[in-house]
């Protein structure tokens, strides 16, 4: 094992900027990187001339639309901002900076307050334990009440938590009362000092704060302006103060992990550029890597490292861009899985399009972009439907502006016209009961496939996914011919009886067999997914479609109204909270995500425009009525001859 180098700097700081839309977020990026030193001059995202919003749409439209890493130094401390997405289209972007972080630092604007997209975002930060600070934006626009947004953090953002407004010295007395009040609301023992008349002092204070902050139960807040400056020095200096960094010297160590969490892909050439997080070990140009992800492993030689901020060793806290992995897709893990990987941190998205090309004769062309485009946001899942069905190619969404941005990118792009149609719900499937099947070569030639496989499929855990395991004895299959059966199986479950995803469920291997020298892994991706949809047709599924849980504001007055139109379309009323004195109501259910748009068309009109409402993913419901059917692209293993069919040309 080689000595760990010596880390080119003494530790390293990953920090997401994150907002609700317009915050400002991009803004302060620039500001951060300007006043440190990182940049000469200011870019502006009226121009788009900002440092991170490097793309042509994300500079002609002024939102950020891809994760860039910008790197600036305070002191001995090396920091990655990681400037994410703030529209909640893109919010898949957000998901996968979210597991490379060391804090975050959340915009919420003086003028419009604290929005429903700021509010997904704490919950998502404060479920994953990351300190986060606030940053109170554009404090010197006309309509800004910083007084009311601070009230509003509070009530609607921090709730449990320590919101500390960082406008004084710690060393002034005064000053130190009052953040000691604060942080009292939420800790018993300081409370008892304050009762009793003991301030604690200053170095006190300050170790309260850097451990609640680092446990999630304070958080600083500052405030100002990212395009005056004001302000920005001090949340600076609050990013080196509270937020917790380790030397990469403590991790060195070791087998290499990490993640990959954006990938770009060079114009012209089509050369992927992965951009990897250590989180322990080392990396240098000229290693050999296994990456892996649910869709299998791959090997390759990094033929480039370049460490962001400076140096040509990847040690462990570190984020460095590299080449030479052609098959490299966002999510892949370098070693062993973290605990936090695997898990999304949003729900998958819920609405699923088709692709077609203006001219007929670009199909291949637009399903190789609409392919290519998935290795940078694999959430998409691209796949080709037969020409049966019409041809074109599925891709899945958040929402509509996501479709407008990948019409802009195939055309400007790969040069290919695309044609959208009418979003629809995606749905999933979930086993009703159990079911097995298998089938054995026929070593009288009457088998077309040199392999035996049996499965058993049962329901699983809600949310658990799906679990593959083997009954079958260790080692009685080849290594590749065991791994081309449980890649299948997790293939073939994209697809169920109704052509949705089957999820939360257990597949047993029962039964594997092989004829040496004969049998290939290809007959095992043949025969596995006939093997397993005669098992899921004995065992039965169900479909579910999607649903949010919202909140919703609205005048006493308009409380009958609105109740009576959310029953009409099968929302959920959980809670029914008066507020305000009686002048207002919120309410709290759940909804068909399908059903959103209607509710928010309708609400306008009966609350006088003054309902404020915010709905996030949540548990999926049964389907009520005749279940919807996706059409299948797998050759449909469901009816055999149908599927043999679908094969021959192979």
């Amino acid at each position: 094992m080689r000595a760990p180098s010596t880390p080119s700097t003494p530790s390293t700081l990953n920090i997401g900027i994150l907002a609700h839309v317009d915050a400002g977020k991009t803004s302060l990026t620039e500001r951060l990187l300007f006043d440190t030193g990182a940049i000469d001059r200011l870019g502006s995202v009226d121009e788009g001339s900002t440092r991170t919003d490097t793309g042509e749409l994300e500079r002609r439209r002024g939102i950020t639309i891809r994760t860039a890493v910008a790197p600036f130094t305070v002191g001995g401390l090396r920091v990655n901002l990681i400037d994410t997405p703030g529209h909640s289209d893109f919010i898949a972007e957000v998901e996968r900076a979210l597991g490379v972080l060391d804090a975050a630092v959340l915009v919420v604007s003086a003028v419009e307050g604290v929005q429903a997209q700021t509010r997904v975002l704490m919950k998502s930060l404060r479920r994953l334990g990351l300190p986060v600070l606030l940053f109170v934006n554009k404090t010197d626009r006309a309509g800004a009440d910083v007084g009311r947004t601070l009230q509003d953090i509070r009530a609607r953002l921090t709730r449990g938590a320590a919101a500390v407004p960082m406008t004084g010295s710690l060393a002034d007395p005064e000053f130190r009362e009052r953040v000691a009040e604060i942080l009292a609301e939420q800790d018993d023992a300081l409370l008892a000092d304050l009762v009793e008349g003991r301030t604690p002092d200053a170095g006190a204070l300050r170790a309260r704060i850097t451990e609640g902050t680092a446990r999630g139960e304070v958080h600083p807040v500052y405030c100002g302006s990212a395009l005056s400056g004001t302000g920005v020095a001090g949340l600076i200096e609050g990013m080196a103060t509270w937020l917790p960094h380790a030397s990469a010297a403590a991790n060195g160590t070791g087998a290499p992990s990490g993640t990959v969490f954006a990938v770009e892909r060079a114009a012209g050439t089509g050369e992927k550029t992965a951009y990897l997080r250590l989180f322990a070990g080392e990396l240098r140009s000229r290693d050999r890597i296994t990456l892996s992800s649910g869709a299998g492993e791959h090997s390759g030689r990094v033929t480039s490292l370049d460490v962001v901020g400076g140096g040509s060793v990847l040690t462990a806290g570190e984020i460095a861009r590299i080449r030479g992995l052609p098959r490299v897709r966002v999510g892949d893990r370098l070693g062993p899985a973290r605990s936090a990987e695997g898990e999304g941190y949003f729900a998958p998205p819920a609405l699923e399009t088709v692709v077609r090309p203006v001219h007929p004769q670009e199909a291949a062309r637009l399903h190789a972009a609409l392919a290519a485009l998935a290795d940078q946001d694999p959430l998409i899942a691209a796949r080709a439907l037969p020409e049966g069905e019409g041809g074109g190619t599925s891709v899945l969404l958040y929402g509509e502006i996501q479709k407008e941005i990948l019409a802009s990118t195939l055309g400007e792009e790969f040069g290919v016209t695309a044609v959208f149609e009418p979003s629809r719900t995606v749905h999933r499937e979930r086993l009703l009961g159990t079911g097995s099947a298998h089938e054995a070569i026929d070593r009288h030639g009457g088998h077309v496939f040199w392999a035996t496989v049996g499965l058993r499929v049962e329901p699983g855990a809600f949310g658990a996914g799906v679990t593959f395991r083997r009954e079958t004895e260790l080692g009685a299959l080849p290594h590749a011919l065991d791994r081309a059966i449980e890649e299948t199986v997790h293939r073939t479950l994209e697809q169920g009886l109704y052509g949705w995803a089957v999820t939360d469920c257990t597949v047993t291997l029962t039964h594997s067999g092989y004829a040496s020298p004969v049998s290939t892994a290809a007959d095992f991706r043949n025969l596995t997914p006939l093997v397993l949809m005669r098992a899921l047709a004995e065992a039965g599924t169900r479909v579910y479609e999607p649903c949010h849980a919202y909140e919703l504001e609205l005048p006493a007055d308009a409380l009958g109204a609105v109740t009576a139109m959310l029953s009409e379309t099968g929302a959920g009323i959980a809670e029914t909270v008066p507020e305000d004195g009686g002048s207002a109501w919120l309410l709290k259910g759940t909804i068909a995500a399908r059903r959103i748009p209607l509710v928010e068309r309708r609400l306008s009109p009966l609350t006088r425009g003054e309902a404020v409402w915010w709905s996030t993913p949540t548990t999926d419901r049964p389907y009520e009525g005749r279940p919807p059917r996706r059409p299948r692209t797998d050759g449909n293993p469901l009816n055999r001859a149908e599927y043999l069919r679908h094969l021959a040309p192979r």
